[in-house]
């Protein structure tokens, strides 16, 4: 098994709080597994600094295991959906830390484009009210502004459209325990209040103020605009580099599992 115990770390490697937590999602075969040729922890390390960092696949450093390894080990957690349970798990465990029940009763959905890169152009769009071409990445968060569900489309594609798809999938992720919805301007219509409600969600629109002058904090919509700002730390998501939609999205359901990890971590050494 090949594992590089002499190299410096970077900032993007995990904590050993941090694995002792995640390594039972990954394991996909033993970890002594014969036809295991890397360490397990060094292939995960390799994933979060492509996202951390934004590099291609090839550009791996050395001290790394090679890029094909991490790239197919990442496809294999992508493709299991590890990343999903291990995001719905430590959302449960961080909300009752912070004294909440484990599912959450209230979301915050909104979108927020990504320019497009030749990788992904053949399939973006162009947003006219942000004049970008590239993808749109529809998100729903609970009020503590932990990933519920995300999906992605082109960018030209009508946020209350994607209602539908995202509160039935903010449904399955908490198991029907979301009552109400709150989102900005742009859900505002009969069409996606309806797509809501066959949900049993409950969509309340967010206003501007009417006297508005400058930048404005709305009210409760505040928190998912942070969580998209959780994700811009990561350079691999500041533009959409990926050939496929479903990549994308796996890209930042795995950010947002580094986030809660590093959270769950202090709360496991609080403890301690």
């Amino acid at each position: 098994m090949w594992m590089n115990t002499a190299r410096k770390p970077y900032p993007s490697d995990i904590s050993d709080e941090e694995w002792s937590l995640i390594v039972p999602y990954l394991l996909l075969m033993k970890e002594d597994a014969e036809q295991r040729h890397h360490d397990l922890r060094e292939l995960f390390n390799g994933l979060r600094y492509v996202i951390r960092y934004g590099i291609a696949w090839r550009a791996m450093p050395n001290d790394l295991p090679p890029w094909t390894a991490v790239y197919q080990q990442s496809r294999r957690w992508m493709d299991a959906g590890c990343f999903e349970v291990v995001v719905h798990d430590l959302r449960a465990v961080l909300r009752l830390a912070a004294g909440k029940q484990a599912e959450p009763t209230t979301a915050i959905i909104d979108s927020r484009t990504l320019r497009s890169t030749p990788e992904s152009g053949s399939r973006a769009g162009y947003d006219g009210a942000k004049r970008k071409k590239g993808s749109k990445l529809h998100m729903a968060v609970d009020t503590l502004g932990h990933l519920l569900a995300l999906h992605v489309t082109p960018a030209d594609r009508d946020d209350r459209v994607e209602v539908a798809p995202l509160a039935q999938a903010i449904q399955q992720a908490t198991d029907g325990s979301v009552e109400l919805a709150w989102a900005d301007q742009g859900y505002t219509g009969s069409k996606p209040a309806k797509a809501a409600r066959e949900q049993d969600i409950t969509l309340e629109i967010v206003r501007l103020p009417q006297a508005k002058r400058g930048f404005v904090l709305l009210p409760r919509r505040w928190i998912v605009e942070r969580s998209f700002a959780w994700a811009t730390r990561c350079r691999r998501l500041i533009k959409d580099y990926e050939r496929c939609a479903s990549i994308l999205a796996a890209m930042h359901t795995i950010a947002f599992a580094g986030f809660m990890l590093r959270n769950a971590a202090k709360l496991l050494a609080q403890s301690a």
